[in-house]
């Protein structure tokens, strides 16, 4: 009887006996092993991303939102969509039920809503493209945690008598005025074709996918919608502070609006009251769909794999016939001559498998130092990999195994 480790030292050796052979004999399982590793780590990446990230910077940190539609506008069907087109503007007088029913609130604020308008700032022969531009009241610079390396923010009176005033983004700044060392507080401006008074400049935040978050200008809400008219999806942000104090905030503020509103009891809500949860739980709806396909490209690249590892083996079988007849006649049994070719297309399979992890966490670090996408290896999906690898050698290997335990030894020996 063979021992276990001579049984895997001989498959190894088969294996560096045909180099080349192997290589292309375990291409199809390393090739999707690798896309399973690197696109689920992609995905896992973003997941987070938008967790730690995008997320609290659309919506804020102890934070929440009333809106008219809600983030997860993807996942409704026409009719759903239909309901919520007819659903009525956010307008102040929510804004002001919505405050009146939460005085412990940090901020709540009116800003315009999606989609955001863009606009190029000027200031004499200089150009600034594609900035986003909010209409906003003072409390939205709490709710998003905004702080001010010059001058000041919109305040209320800048709201009141729709003062032709706003506050620009780090980058705006520093590309327009601080290049050229020139003050930015105090000049004038032109957004949408509108002079407006520079009285403050923001903090840098950062970038989120390589996209800059301090491109941005900030008006009064009332000056901002004699330039672009009422939006059609104006936000109430609140910011609450501590994140505990978020859902019992949430609750006041659904029940405000309904009285607001002059909603029946039962009757369904004409606006979404949501956290940045919600825009998590969206996006990974959206990846789910990723996931329901990659299982499908992986199976098809790991059953032609193991469909070409059968092939070779069974070629193997073929070509070493004399061999399994010396082997008999000096007294392997038929079950070590199987566990033998069966060892040699595991050890193929589970090679494939961990070249295929090796590549696809070698692609996803690739990825994540030349793109703005981030990844993140999980162990699950290595796990799953592995498991794969040695699955195909097992399922794929035991018909040449069987093939090979029961050739007659007399007449192997005889085969040339």
């Amino acid at each position: 009887m063979m021992r276990p480790v001579d049984v895997i030292g001989m498959a190894m050796g088969q294996i560096a006996a045909n180099k080349l052979r192997s290589f292309f004999t375990l291409l199809g399982i390393i090739v999707s092993v690798a896309f399973l590793v690197a696109v689920v780590a992609i995905i896992q990446g973003m997941n987070a991303y938008v967790k730690e990230n995008i997320a609290g910077a659309v919506i804020g940190a102890n934070a929440f939102q009333v809106r008219r539609t809600p983030l997860q506008i993807g996942l409704f069907d026409d009719e759903g969509w239909e309901r919520v087109k007819r659903r009525p503007r956010v307008t102040a007088a929510d804004a002001d039920a919505v405050r009146a029913a939460l005085p412990d609130a940090e901020a709540v604020a009116l800003n315009s809503g999606w989609p955001t308008p863009m606009s190029d700032v000027i200031w004499r022969d200089r150009e600034i493209g594609d900035a986003l531009v909010f209409g906003i009241t003072p409390e939205y610079q709490v709710a998003q945690d905004y702080r001010f390396a010059e001058g000041r923010g919109i305040e209320q009176v800048d709201v009141l008598q729709r003062r032709p005033v706003c506050v620009i983004g780090h980058d705006i700044a520093q590309k327009m005025f601080r290049d050229f060392g020139l003050l930015p507080v105090g000049q004038t401006v032109r957004v949408g074709g509108r002079p407006c008074e520079v009285v403050g400049v923001t903090t840098p935040k950062g970038k989120v996918l390589g996209q800059s978050f301090d491109g941005f200008v900030l008006l009064p809400v009332s000056f901002h919608e004699t330039i672009y008219g009422r939006r059609l999806t104006a936000t109430i942000s609140v910011k609450m502070a501590n994140a505990a104090d978020v859902a019992p905030a949430m609750a006041r503020a659904e029940e405000a609006m309904r009285v607001s509103r002059h909603l029946r009891p039962g009757a369904e809500n004409n606006f979404s009251v949501e956290t940045a949860d919600a825009l998590v739980e969206f996006w990974k709806s959206l990846t789910r769909v990723l996931f329901s396909i990659i299982p499908a490209m992986v199976a098809i690249g790991i059953v032609v794999g193991g469909i070409v590892i059968m092939n070779i083996m069974l070629m193997s079988v073929s070509e070493r016939t004399r061999e399994i007849g010396i082997r008999k006649a000096l007294g392997a049994r038929a079950k070590d001559i199987e566990r033998q070719f069966l060892a040699e297309a595991i050890a193929l399979s589970s090679l494939g498998g961990i070249i295929g992890v090796l590549s696809g966490w070698l692609f996803a670090l690739l990825v994540a130092a030349v793109s703005p996408l981030p990844a993140r290896i999980t162990w699950w999906s290595v796990g799953v990999a592995l498991l794969l690898g040695a699955g195909v050698g097992v399922l794929f290997g035991v018909y040449p195994a069987r093939r090979a335990a029961m050739l007659d030894p007399i007449t192997a020996i005889r085969q040339e």
